[in-house]
């Protein structure tokens, strides 16, 4: 901490408004941030920050943010509150959890929670104190568990792109990915614009021209859902020209020969009828990737949010492979996970309680015991919740999610969680998910919380201190609420504190988090070809081109394609009504999936929902720019204001995400009307390894509004 004049501190920490990564300097004056600024000395960003962090004091000073815990007093939905202590409302939580539990069993209990949060892997640790399997969050199957999976069944770990040593790509392949504003997992937007800058080669598959695919050469609008075709044709391109790295595949590759057979028949041509890409820029594409070494594939969530998510993933990781771009300089690296795995009490979950799992017998990637993270399949939760098939889920403790915006088909999420004997809360400010709890508990803001955060997320080449500078009313860390609750419970691990876990995870490095603190970040030199020392993390040392493990759990070794369930192909009649292909959740530099809409000064670059279609789209339906259109599916009707534009796919509506109204008066916010997740389905058929479902690539039709 620094002093200055006037009373005004300065403190380092990390910015965890997002998912984060950004070193900064939080200015703070009579208990309050006043002012927070990107931390020059921090590997990360060196001195950049986006929009929303620059914001913090804005969000963090609020006048209407949570500040105290509340318990419902009239129905449900009714927005009467009571304000409680916090004594009070944890001991009566705890006392309906153990009601629960010796009742119905702890897996009557579930548990969710947002993205990428500061408390992510406490929610775990609690669930499996609790006893329960059962717990969510919106991504998971639909978001990064399948690439995390799919990098360590091939190459035996998670990798990122090198955009921190000495050497500079050559090549950028991004694809479904869109960094330059979503920034995920410590993998910074400002990383890849430096990169950029700097000058490479660069490719962009995307069904729209984002901002990330307008600095791109070539950008190849593919037809969403048909990744893995694309992907096969161009393995097809590299094996059959002789452009992959020769001397890898021999040496540190298995099921080369398989794979070349599996490809043989996915040429360009055959994949340009599927995917709608020109065969000469898919061979182009290949020629690129494969010629310009070293290079780094970014993928992003579009590639895992259909009922292909394993093969979709499993293709486009082969690539790395064949190429040989896998931890070396300037390619796609290899972690150095320099600090522990948090301690998660993965031990302490009851006997039999895996196979309580809800969805872990069918999807094993998912909730089995290979799984990266077991976790309960989101349809297959919210049915039960509804249905009480094949048990009744009776209590949900949300932290920080907000999943009638955020999990797909909003309308049966509203009517399952009506269905509750509990619905506890812990947010920033009321949501509509808020709206419809019995308790709702006032949650920290990222400068008012304390974490150890290995960066970029999963690799964890760098360790950086997140620190408490302020506190706002009674708002609590999440983690600090499910610890008081594990005591009043008497849970296994209740007898240790959060320093505790960041200290034991800190031990490999010889630090304390006082001392970690002190340095904000920890960042030794990256250690390359990791494998040449000990060959790769999987059975069998090498990258798995042919995967065994997952022949063994009944799964195709190899990657295959197949077409997306609701598509003009597999439902022409359908098409016949809904004749365009649908694209969700585009993200926006202002915001964090639901969050940040009450923000002035971030509301204002945003004020409304868009929905990006053609200038041919627009002029076949009379809609000009700014009017507001209806966009229906089988499932809903939402209204959003028109963006045309030549910078997406003629065939393609691209809506976005986690669109409501905190203006609006509660208990709904208006959270039907703009919610891309009205449009979502959330049916079979999931993909058989991790239970993803089809969010892309869905069939839809726009109309002008006619007020």
């Amino acid at each position: 901490m620094t002093e200055f004049e006037g009373g005004e501190q300065v403190f380092k920490s990390v910015c965890r408004i997002c998912h984060g990564g950004c070193g900064v300097l939080v200015h703070v004056k009579d208990g309050k941030v006043i002012r927070v600024k990107g931390d020059p000395a921090s590997p990360m960003n060196r001195g950049w920050m986006c929009v929303k962090g620059v914001m913090t004091p804005e969000i963090a000073n609020h006048p209407d943010r949570l500040t105290h815990p509340m318990r419902r007093k009239g129905e449900r939905g009714s927005g009467e509150w009571e304000k409680v202590s916090w004594d009070e409302v944890l001991e009566e939580i705890a006392a309906k959890l153990k009601n629960f539990r010796e009742e119905s069993g702890a897996e009557s209990i579930a548990l969710g929670q947002g993205t990428g949060r500061h408390h992510y892997m406490h929610v775990v640790r609690f669930a499996n104190a609790l006893g329960t399997p059962n717990w969510y969050e919106p991504g998971l199957a639909q978001c990064f568990i399948p690439r995390i999976t799919v990098s360590n069944l091939t190459y035996g770990g998670f990798v990122v792109g090198d955009y921190y040593g000495d050497v500079q790509p050559r090549c950028i392949l991004f694809w479904g990915h869109n960094p330059l504003v979503s920034g995920p997992d410590g993998e910074l937007a400002v990383s890849v614009k430096r990169a950029l800058d700097k000058g490479c080669r660069t490719i962009a598959v995307d069904p729209r021209r984002s901002e990330t695919a307008k600095r791109c050469e070539q950008w190849l609008p593919i037809r969403p859902g048909t990744d893995a075709a694309l992907a096969l044709a161009m393995i097809h391109v590299i094996i059959n020209e002789n452009l992959y790295d020769k001397e890898f595949v021999e040496k540190w590759t298995t099921g080369f020969e398989e794979l070349k057979l599996r490809v043989a028949s996915c040429t360009p041509q055959w994949a340009e009828e599927t995917t709608s890409v020109r065969a000469e820029d898919i061979a182009h594409a290949a020629r690129t990737y494969a010629l310009n070494k070293p290079a780094i594939l970014e993928w992003g969530l579009g590639i895992e949010q259909n009922s292909n998510s394993l093969q979709t993933v499993r293709a486009i990781a082969i690539l790395r492979g064949l190429t040989g771009n896998i931890d070396i300089p300037g390619g796609d690296i290899l972690g150095m996970n320099i600090i522990r795995s948090y301690p998660t009490l993965k031990d302490k979950l009851p006997e039999g309680m895996l196979k309580k799992r809800l969805g872990a017998d069918e999807y094993k990637l998912l909730g089995g015991w290979r799984a990266f993270m077991p976790s309960a399949h989101i349809p297959a939760l919210f049915k039960a919740i509804k249905t009480g098939e094949p048990y009744r889920i009776r209590g949900l403790l949300i932290f920080g999610n907000n999943p009638l915006t955020t999990v797909a088909n909003s309308r049966e999420v509203y009517e399952s969680l009506k269905k509750l004997d509990l619905l506890v809360v812990t947010d920033l400010f009321m949501t509509p998910t808020a709206a419809m709890a019995d308790y709702v508990l006032p949650a920290a803001f990222w400068p008012e919380v304390e974490q150890v955060i290995g960066y970029p997320l999963v690799v964890e080449n760098m360790v950086m201190a997140q620190q408490k500078i302020t506190q706002v009313g009674e708002c609590r860390q999440d983690e600090w609420i499910m610890d008081e609750l594990s005591k009043r419970l008497g849970l296994p691990g209740s007898e240790e504190n959060l320093r505790d876990v960041m200290n034991y995870q800190l031990e490999p490095l010889g630090l304390t988090y006082e001392e970690l603190k002190e340095k904000a970040f920890v960042y030794p030199p990256h250690v390359y070809r990791k494998y040449e020392k000990n060959g790769f993390r999987t059975p069998s040392r090498k990258v798995e081109l042919y995967c065994k493990t997952l022949e063994r759990m009944g799964y195709d070794p190899l990657p295959s394609y197949k077409e997306p369930p609701e598509s003009p192909f597999s439902n022409p009649e359908l098409a016949k009504m809904f004749p365009y292909i649908l694209t969700t959740g585009s993200r926006r530099a202002e915001f964090f999936h639901s969050e940040h809409r009450q923000i002035p000064s971030l509301r204002k670059r945003r004020p409304y929902p868009q929905v990006e279609m053609h200038t041919e789209v627009a002029k076949l339906h009379g809609i000009n720019q700014g009017d507001w259109v209806i966009v229906s599916s089988p499932r809903g009707s939402i209204r959003m204001k028109a963006l045309i534009s030549e910078d997406i796919s003629p065939k393609v509506i691209n809506v976005e995400h986690g669109w409501w109204f905190p203006e609006r008066s509660g208990p709904e916010y208006g959270v039907f009307e703009s919610n891309a997740n009205v449009l979502t389905n959330n049916a079979p058929p999931y993909d058989t390894a991790f239970g993803s479902y089809q969010l892309r690539g869905l069939l839809c039709k726009v109309e002008k509004e006619h007020i």
